[in-house]
């Protein structure tokens, strides 16, 4: 074998992975060098076989980069660990092509060439020749392999100290005899990382006496380096039947377990077992059948049945002509690292149930299993339908928009039952009033609505009209032709242009006597089509969802009826000289319920203008109806009030609200304005608080506060309870803020946090903004929804 012949893997095997590499289990302690590195090294330092020291080396190289990872220490922390290596080693730069470092073995073979510097200038400077004296440097030499990423695992160079490039070295060195070397490299780092450096050793050999042939002497080196070293090495002859193995080193009896004389003569598929991957196999047949080189990792059997993972790299060899001669396989036992993969750890898991799997079908008869089979795939059938079931319903009972539900609904259906479908909604007179579709390729749910004499007709043939008409199910196993308007709305039909249509199933909507609509459910694959079996599952679903539906139509049509009764509730501001007002009224969207809050405003007989905030307990019809006797009750004693200070009359206020049981309890705060004697001055206001949330000011120049200090127990706890009063004067421009709890409060957060984010949201507005824009900006928050909200914003000219 000639030296252009040498056996090399055209792939580098997995990034980190060497013989003799184990995985890291260690720290490293305060030196920085990982016990499991020293440990690596006193094998590659101890007396013994060449080849154990070189797997050594390897090793204690891959422990440093598991160990430091990305971390830049990691290229420092290499020279640490292999300056006293007893074999000559080299760190290459994989990204510059350099020689980085050479430990004390590689400058006592070499000289001290001066480091970093490219790998062909390092070898020329060495002195390094192919065993016919041409210079390495170039791209086909092992050094220039290395620095490409590549692994080398083997090849004779001489070290002729007299052909160094560099005249201190090669001076007077002429007759100097040339030492041979044996050169294997191999990539120490992850594809992709910051860091890609690859690790050569360089290990001396005898020279082969009494050889004049070139080529045998090669020969023979390479025997003696592969023997010796710690990797598996084999070499088949396809020129032979069935491509049998022609020679393998100690290494791969000592792995696998058979000897020289049991593995020769036989193809070396004997390692492969039932749980061989199959592609990895073929990936090997395809590769030698197109005589390239192929590196794989596959599970293997030692000789007394145990499995173990193989790293194997296999390259072609040619002889002078062209012709392929052998296949050359290096072979590394990589079962620790492939054990700590999860995948690996799925594999060994899935062979052991497949073991016992395999035991328990020999022990059954071939009928018992067969009735095995059938009971558990129905027993998996009705255990999916009832996960979908149980799915469907605590999903769709937990929105009560229209929209929503059928967005889930619709998702519910693509892709778990079918390609894609379509929701049609019909009202009383079975006019299409709703329709949403949903398919596997735009994953999204479209939502049409039709309003009166706008909406759609479904052909009379097609599934979904049938299915509303007879309010049963309609099963099309199989659909001939292309979808038409005779067979299928626009809507269908478009998607069927784009996924086709071979099977479908519509089921009907009904819920209380009344079909609502159909779910039409198309799928595309022939292999899969809708079964008899497929029906009752389907109407169940539509079943659910139909009744779903009618409870949300219900609770809609009680919200917009609460909604509308709980706004009639409230009053239209009136239009008072000297001031500007608005207010606004956010209902719960939780709840159908109507509830207490309440605003008002009111010019009184004296001159001066009253506004009133407040919220009975409750969020039901009784709340809403004492709302309106007590805003009732409100006006008339603010209207004929003997005693007009706000403590008072909120006191006269709790007296009527117990004595004539108009409501359980009420918050409140009253605002008595009174106007300027004098165009431009200020405005006096007087107010009070029962249990409310504080007022928030807004002076002319913008900055908001909450006005503290004015508190009061709520009405309905204490008909003699007395309430303080408040004075401000007010300038021209000064805007009062009134709201209630459910602008302020929120599920884990306190109602000082709630008040904080609401002057927060106040302050941002311009100086100049009308009270609207302040009612806007205060319910531009995120409310809580499970309360209703009143506000009323009063700014004084």
């Amino acid at each position: 074998m000639r030296s252009d012949d040498r056996p090399r893997t055209g792939q580098a095997p997995p990034p980190g992975v060497f013989p003799g590499a184990t995985a890291p289990t260690d720290a490293p302690p305060a030196d920085g060098i990982p016990a499991r590195t020293r440990a690596a090294m006193a094998e590659a330092t101890s007396p013994g076989a060449e080849g154990g020291r070189q797997a050594g080396i390897v090793s204690a190289a891959t422990a440093v980069l598991s160990e430091q990872g990305e971390s830049p220490s990691a290229s420092t922390a290499l020279p640490a660990v292999l300056s006293d290596a007893p074999i000559a080693v080299l760190l290459i730069d994989q990204k510059s092509g350099a020689v980085t470092y050479a430990n004390t073995a590689a400058v006592e073979m070499a000289g001290n060439v001066r480091l970093p510097v490219d790998v062909d200038t390092w070898g020329a400077s060495a002195g390094l020749t192919d065993l016919g004296g041409a210079p390495l440097a170039r791209t086909s030499g092992p050094l220039s392999l290395v620095a490409q990423g590549l692994p080398v695992t083997g090849e004779a160079v001489r070290l002729s100290p007299g052909r160094s490039t560099d005249e201190r070295r090669a001076s007077g060195r002429d007759g100097e005899q040339s030492r041979l070397l044996w050169v294997t490299g191999f990539p120490l780092s992850q594809p992709g990382s910051t860091q890609a450096l690859s690790l050569v050793v360089l290990l001396e050999v005898e020279s082969v006496a009494g050889s004049a042939d070139a080529d045998a002497e090669l020969q023979a080196l390479r025997e003696r380096a592969v023997v010796a070293t710690d990797i598996a090495f084999t070499i088949t002859d396809p020129r032979q039947a069935d491509d049998p193995l022609v020679w393998v080193n100690p290494s791969f009896s000592r792995i696998t377990g058979y000897s020289y004389e049991e593995a020769v003569g036989r193809n070396c598929r004997f390692l492969q077992g039932s749980n061989t991957d199959p592609a990895t196999v073929d990936q090997i047949r395809t590769a030698l059948a197109a005589q390239e080189a192929v590196t794989v990792t596959l599970l293997n059997h030692r000789r007394d049945g145990t499995a173990f993972w193989n790293q194997l790299a296999v390259s072609p060899v040619f002889d002078g002509e062209g012709e392929l001669v052998s296949f050359v396989g290096v072979q590394t036992d990589v079962t620790e690292r492939v054990r700590v993969e999860a995948e690996r750890e799925a594999a060994f898991a899935a062979e052991r149930a497949a073991r016992q799997e395999a035991e328990l079908a020999r022990a059954v008869a071939e009928q018992a299993r067969a009735d095995a089979e059938r009971a558990q795939r129905e027993a998996e059938g009705a255990q999916a339908r009832l996960a979908l079931m149980a799915e469907a319903t605590s999903t769709l009972i937990a929105t009560l928009d229209v929209a929503d539900l059928l967005d889930r609904l619709a998702t519910l259906c693509v892709p778990q039952l079918a390609d894609w479908v379509v929701i049609t909604l019909v009202d009383e007179a079975g006019e299409v009033r709703e329709q949403a579709s949903r398919d596997r390729e735009r994953q999204r749910t479209d939502l049409r609505r039709f309003e009166a004499g706008q909406s759609i007709r479904l052909p009379p043939d097609s599934p979904s009209r049938r299915s509303i008409t007879t309010s049963r199910a309609v099963l099309v196993e199989h659909l001939t032709g292309r979808l038409d308007g005779v067979m299928a709305s626009p809507v269908a039909q478009e998607i069927a242009g784009r996924l086709g249509a071979v099977s479908s199933l519509s089921a009907p909507m009904v819920a209380r006597r009344r079909t609502r609509g159909a779910i039409t459910l198309v799928r595309s694959s022939p292999e899969r089509p809708f079964t008899p079996d497929d029906v009752s599952l389907v109407e169940d679903l539509a079943r659910r969802a139909a009744l779903v539906m009618d409870n949300v139509r219900l609770y809609q049509q009680e919200h917009a009826v609460a909604d509308t009764l709980q706004r009639s509730l409230l009053p239209d501001l009136p239009d008072v000289a000297g001031l500007e007002a608005a207010a606004h009224y956010v209902s719960a969207s939780t709840a159908a319920d109507v509830g207490g809050d309440f605003y008002d405003l009111l010019q009184l007989p004296d001159g001066s203008v009253g506004m009133v905030i407040g919220d009975v307990a409750g969020h039901d019809v009784a709340a809403a109806a004492a709302m309106g006797h007590l805003r009732g009750l409100i006006r008339a004693c603010l209207w004929d009030a003997p005693d007009p200070y706000p403590s008072t009359v909120l006191t006269r206020v709790d007296r009527l609200v117990q004595g004539l049981r108009v409501a359980s309890l009420a918050t409140m705060a009253y605002l008595r304005a009174v106007p300027p004697a004098e165009p431009g001055g200020n405005w006096t206001v007087q107010m009070a608080n029962a249990g409310h949330p504080p007022v928030v000011l807004r002076s002319p120049d913008g900055h908001v506060r909450p006005v503290d200090g004015v508190t009061g127990l709520l009405v309905g706890v204490d008909v003699d309870a007395e309430r303080a009063t408040r004075t401000m004067e007010l300038t021209p421009g000064s805007t009062v803020l009134a709201y209630t709890d459910g602008l302020v409060e929120s599920p884990g957060s306190d109602l000082d946090q709630g008040i904080a984010a609401l002057v927060e949201r106040l302050a941002a507005t311009p100086a100049d903004a009308s009270p609207r824009d302040l009612c806007d900006a205060a319910v531009s928050g995120t409310l809580d929804g499970r309360d209703d909200v009143a506000l009323i914003a009063v700014r004084f000219l």
